[in-house]
C-alpha cells in the first residue's frame, strides 16, 4: 500500500492539535500492518511556498519564521524539523518506517510538473506567477462535493489581480523585486519558487508513483489543498490520483480554535512539563475516532493519563511474565473494529473489557494486550521486548491441541538453550505438516 500524509510546514513548532494527524496515520498503518499490508509511507516536510493563506498572496511561512528568528532557513527548518521527529519518537511513531522528504529538494521534479502542465495547455501566466486553469479539469471539487458556485470573493481562496477563476491556483509564483526572499530558483518562467499543491504532487509521483492507495491530511485540506492536488497531477497522468483519501477533524483547546492569539497553543512540552506521559495524550487521540472533532482540555487529558497508567500497570504488575495464546474472540472483536473504518475507540473499549473479564487466563491476557499494541502504540511491546518475544503471532484455534502442546515445549526448550531438544520439536511439527519460522515477535506457525 503506498500512503502519502500530509506533513507540517515547520516554520514553527507543531502543537498538539498539529500532531493528531500522525498518530492517525501511524495506527492506520499499523492497521494495514495487521490485514497483511506492507506499506511504503511518506510525510512530507514543507519548507518553502506554504503562503500565508491559501491565496496565492502574502508572505511564504518559511520566510516568515526565518526573518522572525533572525537566523538563515536551514538552520531554522532543521531546528523544527528536529523537534518535530521529537515528538513523534516520544508518541511511539516509528519513523524508521517512513519517509520524510522536503519539498526543496524536489525543486527540478516541480519545475517539470509545471512545464508538462503548460505543454497540455492548463497553465496561464500572470506578473506574479504560472497559473493552473481549473476550468480545464472539469472534474475540479470533486473531492467533498465542493460547491463551486457558492464560493465567494475573501473566502479561502481569495483574489489575485488577472486570475481568471476564484478556483484557479499558482504552480510557481515569480518573485518580486520587493520581496527579499531567502530562497528562489532560476526556471523557465523567471526567478521564484513553487506553489505549495504543487510540491505534494511531486514527492508523491518521486517516490510513490503516479498513482497512490491512500492519502491523509486533516479536513481543511479538502476544499483546496487536495483538489488543487488531483487536478494537476490528474490532468498530467489522466487517471485516478489516490483511490482513497482520508480526513481527521480539527482538535479544539477548552472549546476554541488552537491559536496563538488566543494563547491557548499547548505543545508536547507543556504536556510532559505537566508530568503527565506523551503516550497518554496517544490513548487519548484513540479514544475518539479521527473523524470526530476532538475536544483537549486538561482534565481530558488527566483521565487518559489516569487511564493509561492503569493499563501499563495492570500488565505489568497483574499479569505474568510469560504469555499464552491470544483470546479468539478478542482478536475477532480487534480485527471487525478495525475493519469498521478504523473505530480505536472500541479497541479502547475492547482492552478494557479484557482487562475486566475474570474468565480469561491471565497469560492468554498478556497476549491478547499484546496483540492489541501492535495496533494502538501504547508501548507495552517496547517496554517489555524480552517478555514479548514469547508471544504466539497465531490464535489458539488455529493449531490442534497436540501442535499447540509441541509448539510450547519447543518454546520451552528453547528458554532452556536445550537446542538439540528443538530442534527434534521442530522435526516433530514438520511430520505433522506444520512450518515454524522464528521471528521476532514469537514462533510462526503454519500448516504446509
Amino acid at each position: 500500500m503506498r500512503m502519502y500524509n500530509c506533513g507540517p510546514t515547520v516554520y514553527d513548532f507543531q502543537h498538539i492539535g498539529n500532531l493528531r494527524p500522525y498518530v492517525f496515520a501511524d495506527t492506520l498503518r499499523r492497521a494495514l500492518r495487521f490485514h497483511g499490508f506492507k506499506t511504503e509511507q511518506v510525510i512530507n516536510i514543507t519548507d518553502v511556498g506554504h503562503l500565508v493563506s491559501d491565496a496565492d498572496e502574502g508572505e511564504d511561512k518559511i520566510e516568515m519564521g526565518a526573518k522572525r528568528e533572525g537566523t538563515s532557513v536551514k538552520e531554522m527548518v532543521d531546528r523544527v524539523t528536529d523537534a518535530f521527529f521529537a515528538d513523534l519518537d516520544a508518541l511511539g511513531i516509528d519513523r524508521g518506517a517512513i519517509r520524510f522528504p522536503r519539498a526543496t529538494d524536489y525543486i527540478g521534479e516541480q519545475i517539470a510538473l509545471v512545464k508538462t502542465l503548460e505543454e497540455k495547455g492548463y497553465t496561464y501566466a500572470l506578473p506574479d506567477g504560472i497559473y493552473f486553469d481549473t476550468s480545464r479539469f472539469k472534474e475540479y471539487g470533486k473531492l467533498g462535493a465542493i460547491d463551486l458556485e457558492g464560493l465567494r470573493e475573501g473566502a479561502r481562496i481569495g483574489t489575485v489581480e488577472g486570475k481568471k477563476h476564484l478556483t484557479d491556483f499558482a504552480l510557481w509564483k515569480l518573485s518580486q523585486p520587493e520581496d527579499n526572499r531567502l530562497q528562489e530558483w532560476d526556471s523557465p518562467w523567471g526567478k521564484g519558487f513553487p506553489g505549495w499543491h504543487l510540491e505534494c504532487t511531486a514527492m508523491v509521483f518521486n517516490l510513490l508513483g503516479r498513482q497512490i492507495d491512500i492519502h491523509t491530511g486533516g479536513i481543511d485540506h479538502i476544499p483546496v489543498h487536495h483538489n488543487n492536488e488531483i487536478a494537476q497531477a490528474e490532468s498530467i497522468t489522466r487517471k485516478e490520483y489516490s483511490r482513497f483519501w482520508m480526513h481527521n477533524a480539527f482538535l479544539t483547546i477548552e472549546g476554541k480554535k488552537i491559536s496563538k492569539s488566543l494563547h491557548n497553543t499547548v505543545y508536547l512540552h507543556n504536556i510532559k512539563d505537566r508530568g503527565f506521559s506523551p503516550l497518554s495524550l496517544r490513548y487519548l487521540f484513540l479514544t475518539a475516532h479521527y473523524r470526530s472533532p476532538m475536544n483537549f482540555t486538561w482534565e481530558s487529558l488527566e483521565g487518559a493519563d489516569s487511564a493509561y497508567r492503569r493499563v501499563v500497570r495492570f500488565f505489568f504488575e497483574e499479569l505474568p511474565p510469560s504469555s499464552g495464546y491470544v483470546d479468539e474472540r478478542f482478536a475477532d472483536s480487534l480485527a471487525e473494529a478495525l475493519s469498521d473504518d478504523l473505530n480505536t475507540p472500541k479497541i479502547i473499549a475492547l482492552l478494557w473489557d479484557l482487562m475486566k473479564d475474570d474468565s480469561i487466563p491471565k497469560s492468554t491476557k498478556r497476549a491478547s494486550m499484546l496483540f492489541a499494541d501492535d495496533v494502538l502504540g501504547l508501548g507495552l511491546k517496547q517496554k517489555s521486548s524480552a517478555e514479548s518475544a514469547k508471544v504466539r503471532v497465531i490464535l489458539a484455534r488455529d493449531l490442534p491441541e497436540d501442535v499447540k502442546e509441541l509448539v510450547d515445549r519447543r518454546e520451552e526448550a528453547r528458554s532452556q538453550k536445550q537446542y538439540e531438544e528443538a530442534d527434534a520439536l521442530r522435526r516433530s511439527l514438520e511430520s505433522l505438516g506444520y512450518t515454524v519460522t522464528d521471528t521476532p515477535e514469537g514462533p510462526s506457525v503454519r500448516k504446509k
